[in-house]
């Protein structure tokens, strides 16, 4: 069981049932942990937030205070971003970009571009030449750098370090780095490099991997006899979904990138946190349907399921959560008991995919009563299957903002 905050506990048992599952969100929490991690950071690395985390508006402009700027990864949102935070500087990347996502990003003033391929690269050069004649396009090309053996053991998800469509292959490098310098692109800029291998990884996996980065672009650098600005290590940073009370050590974090910092003078280091940032400040809320033995096992059929909160079907992992009695039940018939001492949480969908949590210690839990999913905060409702069965969408609750429910 994972423990609520008390402001998230009151609103969830506040609801009446048809306003369930809903989705609450604790910004005072976001705030403090933001804080938290902001202070923990040494002052030449940049915080940037990977907006494809969790895009709600409040949760942007919470952030605001704490971040450097916001890494977006389509047209989509970019646009999106841009209007919830109007001004803060925004960095594009992602794969597969098209022609009118860059001309909307260059019209934007976008600060920085993650370059993923070289036709990427002839792409932003050209649109550039049109779309901003007059200025010069910050560039990071992306590379999908070698990594040392075991370095990405422990990662829930590679993205570099193997084959795969993100980044440019390190051979590339020479080439992308010449046509950046050599005058062919004059409308831009090698600001520097990019590189995000892995996610789900802790802090001393973590900083392996960022030195790893770092000692390969200067190298690049140093081979070209040209001076790089800054280089992003990407995110990455672990949220363990089976201890939900164990975090991110980033007071060690920030003292390795701190002695990393110290070896480059003239580098700024930038990283680009999203799920590590968010997922703790979210919960899904919701209330259950139905108690029924099968097999030898007991499930328990709540409102909603993974079409709203996808993460646990796509990690594989049981959501963590929190079981709310509630007393009243005003309906004519008996009330579902679980008998046994272990539940499984599924939602409604017509599918054996569609559980929440495994084998829950819920004794006694009974239809009626509420249960509150722990780290929602982060690539949960955006990545849903939302219309499957078409079944209702959840309410969205902000606490300690002046919007606090849509």
């Amino acid at each position: 069981m994972t423990i609520l905050t008390a402001a998230v506990r009151d609103r969830v048992l506040s609801l009446p049932s048809s306003e369930l599952p809903a989705y609450v969100y604790d910004l005072a929490a976001l705030r403090e942990h933001a804080a938290f991690v902001r202070a923990a950071l040494p002052e030449r690395v940049e915080l940037y937030y990977a907006a494809k985390a969790n895009p709600e508006p409040e949760i942007l402009a919470a952030l605001s205070p704490y971040v450097d700027g916001y890494e977006v990864a389509s047209g989509g949102e970019l646009a999106h971003v841009a209007k919830a935070v109007p001004g803060r500087p925004l960095a594009f990347g992602g794969p597969g970009k098209a022609p009118a996502e860059i001309t909307a990003a260059l019209e934007r003033g976008v600060e920085r571009f993650h370059v993923e391929s070289a036709h990427e690269l002839h792409m932003l050069a050209a649109l550039a030449r049109q779309a901003a004649p007059g200025t010069r396009v910050a560039v990071l090309p992306r590379f999908n750098l070698p990594v040392a053996a075991g370095s990405l053991a422990a990662s829930s998800l590679a993205m570099g370090g193997r084959p795969a469509p993100f980044g440019l292959d390190p051979s590339q490098a020479d080439t992308v780095v010449r046509l950046l310098t050599d005058g062919t692109y004059p409308h831009l800029e090698l600001r520097g490099v990019h590189a995000h291998l892995a996610s789900g990884l802790r802090a001393p996996e973590l900083l392996t991997v960022a030195e790893s980065i770092v000692s390969w672009a200067v190298g690049l650098a140093e081979r070209h006899g040209v001076r790089l600005a800054e280089v992003n290590v990407g995110g990455g940073m672990t949220v363990d979904y089976g201890v939900p009370e164990s975090r991110f050590d980033w007071a060690a974090y920030g003292e390795g990138l701190a002695q990393l910092a110290s070896r480059h003078p003239d580098l700024t280091l930038r990283i680009e946190p999203g799920r590590a940032l968010t997922a703790y400040c979210g919960w899904y809320a919701t209330e259950v349907l139905d108690v029924k033995h099968s097999h030898g096992e007991e499930f328990a059929v709540a409102r909603g399921g993974t079409h709203h909160l996808r993460t646990p079907a796509t990690k594989g992992h049981d959501q963590p959560c929190s079981v709310l009695e509630v007393e009243d039940w005003s309906y004519p018939w008996p009330r579902p008991v679980a008998q046994r001492e272990l539940v499984t949480l599924t939602g409604q969908l017509c599918t054996p995919k569609d559980v929440l949590a495994r084998n829950v210690p819920a004794p006694g839990l009974r239809a009626g009563d509420r249960v509150a999913f722990a780290l929602a905060g982060a690539y949960a409702w955006n990545i849903s299957h939302h219309d499957f069965l078409m079944h209702p969408r959840p309410g969205f609750h902000f606490l300690d903002a002046e919007t606090i429910g849509r």
